[in-house]
């Protein structure tokens, strides 16, 4: 339990450090891309709604958006994991019941 709290808290230092440090960057996304495609095709569009908070720098929405992909993904290999060894663990007892039924 020490080990994963310890691993959680260096994620998340890892994932924090980086938008304390850099303040201010720049990169491009498909987001920036889209609105500037749709600008081009229909110059009075209106966006629907606004951000409600925008990140300090691209790069910043970038790693939120790595690090939620992350997340993501920690959580469905958690879960295939556990049904796994669920799986594993019906096996086993079916087996032990078997071995009982049969001697």
């Amino acid at each position: 339990m020490k080990k994963s709290l310890l691993l959680l808290f260096l994620v998340v230092i890892l994932a924090t450090l980086p938008l304390i440090t850099q303040q201010g960057t720049e990169f491009g996304g498909a987001d920036g891309e889209a609105e500037e495609a749709i600008t081009k095709i229909h110059p009075e569009y209106k966006p629907w709604f606004n951000s409600i908070w925008e990140p300090p720098g691209a790069e910043t929405e970038s790693l939120l958006f790595a690090l939620q992909a992350a997340i993501g993904a920690g959580f469905i290999g958690y879960f295939i994991g556990v049904m796994r060894q669920r799986n594993k663990q019906t096996k086993l007892e079916l087996a032990e019941k078997s071995k009982h039924v049969t001697h």
